[in-house]
């Protein structure tokens, strides 16, 4: 760390309750958030405004329990909404006038999971998860329980009380498991839970395969030939698919970059690896789509020494033979796979990009091309998707490129 030198921050035209919008997955939606009398309580604050950055109107029910952990306060301004903390003649608990979307108990006590269970409505939240299981079962909102509470309480009661929640419809979204305790998982994970349940998109439910990072290839048991690129744009791909609802698994090529932990993945660490997981994985379910973003090595090492290379001397040359082309095979034996597939080049221009591109339209359903001289004004990566029966489409930045491949499959799937 820097020593500061004492400057003011710099403007901005964020308010202090504002939060900068990291998507719009909540955009018009309403979100009770219910807090219970656990420690975890004091990140409730934290997780309203993660909703809110997904676009969400956030109102705190809060136990007095809870208020041993948190405040009035700091949950006004983190939902910029009054805060209930008792019911009035207004009827807070039912909601009539303005229904919410969702309802998100987070944390959930031992205590609160069991009176839910049992249809115990003694206070200010489990008044409203009442009301809110009336709503589930006629179809209009969604519960959504996030359990944080000492191993010690994880006891026969609460695997029945969260099976039969469960049962009943009730998203139980896991624990993070750490120092013998369910603590209560990141605000990012949570939210991605939220989305996923008040998701209409076309994509929810549907399996998709996605591929992304470098599939390094061995020279000895130590060194690899890989490629600059990290894997960055998949897990993007995956986390927005992901955040609509689709069943997706994302195959990550072994580079720095990790997924985040609440996102399904696996790591291949070879292409070997690589190539096997993508085969037997589709072996495995019948997806639906497979969006081939995956940096694949197109060369490998004739022979791969044994042990490690001794260092310090010279190589005079390496043979190298091509690899196996994936997407080919997959393409081969898997013919009803709508499949994206990736082509980057440099060094050429644009109008050779779209030729390169519609030339693989004769074998792929979609094309994402791309080409090192063409970036935004900060350096952002611009892409083009091409099919075969509408005019090419362009995004800019990762997260923009990933929506318009989102979108795109939703169109498809949709129609």
């Amino acid at each position: 760390m820097n020593d500061w030198d004492f400057s003011p921050p710099p403007p901005s035209d964020m308010g202090d309750h504002d939060v900068p919008q990291e998507g719009e997955h909540l955009q018009g939606k309403r979100i009770a958030l219910l807090i219970t009398g656990g420690i975890a309580a004091m990140k409730a604050p934290l997780l309203a405004r993660a909703l809110r950055r997904q676009g969400a109107d956030v109102v705190a029910f809060v136990s007095q329990e809870a208020l041993r952990y948190t405040t009035i306060d700091t949950l006004e301004w983190s939902t910029v909404n009054p805060v209930i903390t008792r019911l009035t003649s207004a009827a807070e608990h039912l909601s009539d006038s303005a229904p919410f979307d969702a309802y998100v108990v987070a944390p959930a006590t031992y205590n609160t999971i069991n009176k839910i269970r049992y249809g115990i409505a003694d206070g200010v939240v489990t008044s409203s998860i009442a009301s809110a299981i009336g709503r589930m079962e006629q179809g209009k909102t969604k519960i959504l329980i996030v359990p944080t509470m000492h191993g010690s309480l994880h006891n026969s009661i609460l695997t029945e009380s969260l099976k039969f929640l469960a049962g009943m419809g009730i998203r139980i979204v896991p624990p993070r498991e750490d120092y013998g305790k369910h603590n209560i998982p990141s605000e990012r994970a949570i939210v991605a839970e939220v989305c996923r349940e008040v998701s209409r998109s076309p994509l929810k439910g549907v399996p998709i395969l996605i591929t992304g990072g470098p599939t390094p290839v061995p020279i000895d048991n130590v060194r690899r030939i890989t490629n600059r690129f990290r894997g960055r744009l998949g897990v993007q791909i995956t986390e927005e698919l992901y955040l609509r609802g689709a069943d997706v698994l994302l195959i990550h090529g072994d580079g720095a970059y990790r997924p985040r932990e609440h996102l399904p993945y696996v790591i291949a660490r070879t292409f070997d690896e690589y190539y096997d997981k993508v085969m037997q994985t589709l072996q495995e379910k019948p997806y639906r789509v497979g969006v081939f973003s995956a940096a694949v090595a197109d060369y490998r090492p004739e022979t791969v020494a044994e042990g490690k290379l001794p260092s310090g001397g010279s190589i005079q040359a390496i043979p190298l033979k091509p690899t196996v082309k994936v997407i080919e095979k997959v393409r081969e034996r898997y013919p009803d796979l709508y499949m994206v597939t990736f082509k980057y080049q440099e060094r050429i221009s644009h109008e050779e990009l779209m030729r390169v591109a519609k030339e693989r339209l004769e074998k792929y359903d979609v094309v994402v091309a791309n080409r090192g001289e063409e970036v935004g004004p900060n350096g952002e990566q611009i892409a083009h998707l091409l099919t075969r029966n509408q005019e090419p489409q362009q995004a800019m930045g990762k997260k923009a490129i990933a929506r318009l491949i989102a979108d795109h499959l939703e169109s498809v799937v949709g129609g």
